[in-house]
C-alpha cells in the first residue's frame, strides 16, 4: 500500500483506476472536473487499459455508459449538480435494465440562483431512480467506498448502478492523507466483472424492451428486491474489505460515534459528520450526553440499523443538506419513518445549502434545541 497526501477528487480517480473499468464516458463539470482530468492522464500514460469517450454532454455520458455496460464491461463516470440533473432521463434506464456501473458525484447545489458550492440537492433529487447511494466523509473513505461499490453493484443478486457521493469543494478539492491499496490486492478483492446478460451478436438478446401494464410492476418489484438484497451485502462487502485492508466505517451502512450512554444524537452525511464529531466531543466535555449516527448508505436506506442505533435515545437531531421544497428535508422524512412509534423525539434542521458553512457551534445549537423539545428549523 502507498501512503500519500492527495486531493479527494483525484483519490476517486485513483480508486476507479484500481477497479480497472474498460469504458469511461466523461463530460467535466465543476467540482468533479479533476476526476476525468486525472483519468485521462492515467490513460495517456498507459496506466489504464480504458477507453475514454469524450461526449458532448452529461446526458450523452450516461447514454454511452448504458451502451458500454450493456456489452458486459465495467464502466465509470463522474459528474455534479446540473450535470447529474441532465442525466436524469437516463438514470432509471440504467438501473431498470439492471446494468451495474459506478459514478462519482462531487455534490454541488442545483441552480438557481447559480452556485458552484456544496449541498446534497443533486444526488438526493435522484434518490428514487434505482441507484445505490453511498456517502463518504473523507478522502480515504472515498477510495475505499469506490472499490467496495463495484463489488456490491456487480453482485448477481443486485445488478444495480451505484453513486459514490463526496461533498464538492468541502471534500473534493481538499488534500488529505490517504493510503492507496496495491493493484494486486484490489484484483484479489474485486475479481474481473462477469455479466449475467450482455449484448452479443452470437447470442442475440433484447435489453430494455417495452413492458406492458401486465408486466411493468414485476420489473419494479425485482428492482426493489435487488435493493433489499443490497442492504446486507453492503455490510458484508464492507466487512470483507475491512478484514483485508484494515479500514472500516461502522458496519458499512452507518457509523456510530460516541453513542455509548448517549441520550441525544446528531445524524449527518458526508463532511458534516466530521464537523459533528467535533461538536460531539465539545458537548461531551461540557457534560452533555450526545453522540453521532453517520449515515453512509442512503439508498438502500438502513431503517432497521437506525432504529437499533437510536433505541436508547431521548432525542435525535437530523441535519439535512437538501430540502424537498413544500415539505421538509428528505433524510428527516426517512428517519422519522424509520423511528415511527419508537417514542424518540426527532428534530429537523436544514443546513449548508449552497455551500453555507456547517460549524460545530451551529450543530451544538441544534442539539440544544432538540434537548429543549423544539422541532428544529433552518441553521442559517
Amino acid at each position: 500500500m502507498t501512503e500519500m497526501v492527495v486531493e479527494a477528487s483525484m483519490a476517486l480517480a485513483l480508486g476507479a483506476k484500481l477497479c480497472r473499468p474498460k469504458v469511461c464516458p466523461m463530460y467535466p463539470i465543476t467540482p468533479s472536473t479533476h476526476i476525468p482530468e486525472k483519468i485521462s492522464e492515467f490513460i495517456f500514460n498507459g496506466e489504464m487499459d480504458t477507453e475514454m469517450i469524450h461526449v458532448e454532454s452529461e446526458h450523452s455520458a450516461m447514454a454511452a455508459m448504458i451502451g458500454a455496460a450493456a456489452t458486459g464491461v465495467r464502466t465509470y463516470t463522474a459528474t455534479a449538480s446540473q450535470g447529474l440533473a441532465l442525466m436524469f432521463e437516463l438514470l432509471p434506464v440504467m438501473s431498470g435494465n439492471r446494468l451495474p456501473g459506478v459514478m462519482s458525484v462531487a455534490n454541488r447545489t442545483l441552480s438557481a440562483p447559480i452556485s458552484i458550492w456544496n449541498d446534497h440537492s443533486d444526488s438526493i433529487s435522484a434518490r428514487d431512480q434505482g441507484w445505490i447511494q453511498l456517502y463518504a466523509e473523507s478522502t480515504q473513505e472515498a477510495i475505499d467506498t469506490t472499490i467496495q461499490l463495484y463489488k456490491i453493484c456487480e453482485n448477481h443478486a443486485v445488478l444495480l448502478p451505484g453513486m459514490i457521493c463526496i461533498d464538492g469543494f468541502t471534500l473534493s478539492h481538499v488534500c488529505e492523507r490517504a493510503v492507496v491499496p496495491e493493484q494486486g490486492e484490489v484484483d484479489k478483492f474485486l475479481p474481473e466483472y462477469e455479466p449475467k446478460v450482455k449484448l452479443d451478436t452470437k447470442k442475440p438478446v433484447s435489453i430494455g424492451p417495452i413492458a406492458f401494464p401486465n408486466s411493468f410492476m414485476e420489473f419494479k418489484k425485482q428492482q426493489q428486491d435487488a435493493m433489499e438484497k443490497a442492504l446486507p451485502l453492503i455490510g458484508k462487502v464492507h466487512d470483507e474489505y475491512a478484514k483485508k485492508f484494515g479500514r472500516k466505517y461502522g458496519n458499512g451502512l452507518l457509523e456510530k460515534y460516541r453513542m455509548e450512554g448517549a441520550e441525544y444524537a446528531l445524524t449527518a452525511m458526508g463532511t458534516a459528520a466530521g464537523t459533528a464529531k467535533v461538536a460531539v466531543d465539545e458537548m461531551r466535555r461540557e457534560g452533555t450526553k450526545v453522540g453521532l449516527i453517520k449515515i453512509r448508505a442512503y439508498r438502500p436506506f438502513p431503517s432497521m440499523e437506525i432504529r437499533r442505533a437510536a433505541k436508547n435515545l431521548k432525542g435525535l437531531c437530523v441535519i439535512d443538506r437538501h430540502i424537498s421544497l413544500g415539505y421538509e428535508g428528505p433524510v428527516f422524512t426517512d428517519i422519522r419513518s424509520a423511528l415511527y412509534e419508537s417514542g424518540i423525539k426527532t428534530s429537523h434542521f436544514i443546513a449548508g445549502l449552497g455551500g453555507r458553512d456547517i460549524t460545530a457551534e451551529k450543530l451544538k445549537k441544534a442539539v440544544n434545541e432538540t434537548i429543549e423539545g423544539k422541532d428544529g428549523g433552518w441553521l442559517l
